[in-house]
């Protein structure tokens, strides 16, 4: 019987990112023919030369190793999309492997640590050791020391590979972008990687890198100074208010703290680059959310469906509602495609809230719920089940929010249809997510909402 090894698993994981090194001698078909070999050998060679010392016991019973096949995949379908950048390939693929190999290799260390010597030490220390080598709070099986080794080992890789790989892209990025994007999109990565979710990281975290190192990439020094002023002039408001906005929502016992405060960052983010009207539009969508979380709340604790701590939003719903319009606004100020990123802002906003209002208006009065995956008919509140009455909410909701998004001016009456469909497609995809991962717990209610207001953006975009 082959005995699994976790390290030398994390360590082939680390070392196959010197793959990306490649990246500068290669052109993307050729690094793409390459991921596919990679991907077709851990497939059929790996398990025949000794791989399966890598697997792990549920690759074992499954016959086939889930994460291993994932990576060149992930690496492949990075090298499709980002054809003509390869440098963010290479700062992705670094990350991934760096980062999330050292976060595990440092994080098994920490917890082995922590076990063995916490009765050995002083009380100060032991405090102190508890903290750095201790367990995240929002995920017991994470570390403190892993996440810093992630955002350590990934942002330094992806710097170098990065560097390394940007004479092979015409014209080269700028140095700056060389040098800081990776250590940010690590540092996001890092966070996503803790979240307390069984989707798979080789998927998740250069994903997420990809999608910030895409996002610095369309940034211009031109477009932030031409913004610093109207910048710098909104945030004394853009604090105040969110933070007056952040203690009546406590107040009223429509947010817990985590998510009044991580509520206030994100509000400051889009009032300082959205602007007034796109602060406006968030809290329209908010109230909406809000207010229909408390309908039928009796129904709803009856049946076991009510919102966890009486609905009040935390931060987790804050960032996941609200992630991708944080983004926009952070687009509208520092790329030259402000009118486009406006656009994504109201189409995540809108499908944020009109899909809340949907699934409460459903769990409140729904008759006749059903899976979107099979149609079959399931009870209220159940993972990715819709409901007549939810829907057509949630359509009302959506056409009243990218009206408001339209009487302030943030898109053209011509695009208020996008932004609809954006909405109502974010919301399918959803469902259709839910009733597939969600009970397995492969993605969490926050993850799906992230990954529907990121699907209403796209949608609107190529539709408008």
């Amino acid at each position: 019987m082959t005995v699994h090894s976790e390290n030398a698993r994390q360590w082939v994981h680390v070392g196959s990112g010197l793959f990306a090194l490649l990246l500068r001698v290669t052109t993307w078909p050729q690094a793409a023919l390459l991921a596919a070999v990679a991907l077709v050998f851990n497939l059929v060679m790996l398990p025949r030369i000794g791989g399966r010392r890598l697997y792990r016991p549920l690759d074992t019973a499954r016959g086939f190793p889930v994460g291993i096949l994932l990576y060149p995949f992930s690496v492949l379908l990075l090298t499709l999309i980002f054809r003509s950048r390869l440098d963010i390939v290479a700062a992705a693929w670094a990350i991934m492997a760096f980062g999330d190999g050292a976060a595990t290799l440092v994080g098994r260390w920490a917890s082995k640590w922590n076990a063995e010597t916490a009765e050995k030490i002083s009380s100060a220390n032991s405090a102190n050791s508890a903290f750095v080598f201790g367990p995240l709070p929002w995920n017991r099986d994470k570390t403190v020391a892993g996440t810093v080794a992630f955002v350590v080992c990934g942002g330094l890789a992806g710097v170098a590979l990065a560097w390394w790989t940007r004479p092979a892209v015409a014209p080269p990025p700028s140095m700056t972008f060389t040098i800081a994007a990776p250590l940010v999109a690590a540092a996001v990565a890092a966070l996503v990687e803790t979240l307390p979710v069984r989707l798979d990281d080789n998927i998740s975290v250069p994903a997420t890198a990809a999608a910030v190192l895409w996002l610095a990439s369309l940034m211009t020094a031109a477009s932030i100074g031409n913004a610093r002023a109207m910048m710098l002039a909104a945030l004394p408001s853009a604090v105040g208010l969110n933070a007056l906005t952040a203690g009546i929502g406590y107040g009223a016992k429509t947010v817990s703290r985590s998510g009044a405060i991580a509520g206030a960052i994100v509000g400051t983010v889009i009032y300082v680059g959205g602007g007034a009207g796109a602060w406006v539009l968030l809290l329209a969508a908010f109230l909406a959310a809000s207010v229909t979380s408390r309908l039928g709340l009796k129904r709803k604790v009856l049946l076991g469906i009510a919102e966890e701590r009486g609905g009040r939003r935390g931060a987790g719903n804050a960032i996941a509602n609200c992630g991708v319009a944080a983004a926009a606004a952070i687009a509208a100020v520092t790329t030259p495609y402000r009118a486009l990123s406006l656009l994504a802002l109201v189409a995540a906003l809108t499908a944020g809230g009109s899909d809340t209002v949907a699934s409460e208006i459903g769990k409140a009065w729904g008759r006749s719920t059903f899976l979107v995956t099979t149609l079959s008919r399931v009870p209220p509140g159940t993972p990715g089940a819709m409901s007549l009455e939810g829907t057509a909410a949630g359509l009302a909701a959506a056409f009243a929010l990218a009206a408001v998004g339209l009487a302030l001016g943030l898109i053209p009456a011509a695009a208020l249809l996008a932004v609809v469909v954006g909405a109502t497609c974010g919301a399918l995809v959803e469902s259709a997510l839910g009733a597939t991962l969600e009970g397995p717990g492969i993605l969490n209610n926050d993850m799906l909402n992230a990954v529907n207001t990121a699907v209403a953006a796209a949608v609107a975009l190529v539709l408008a």
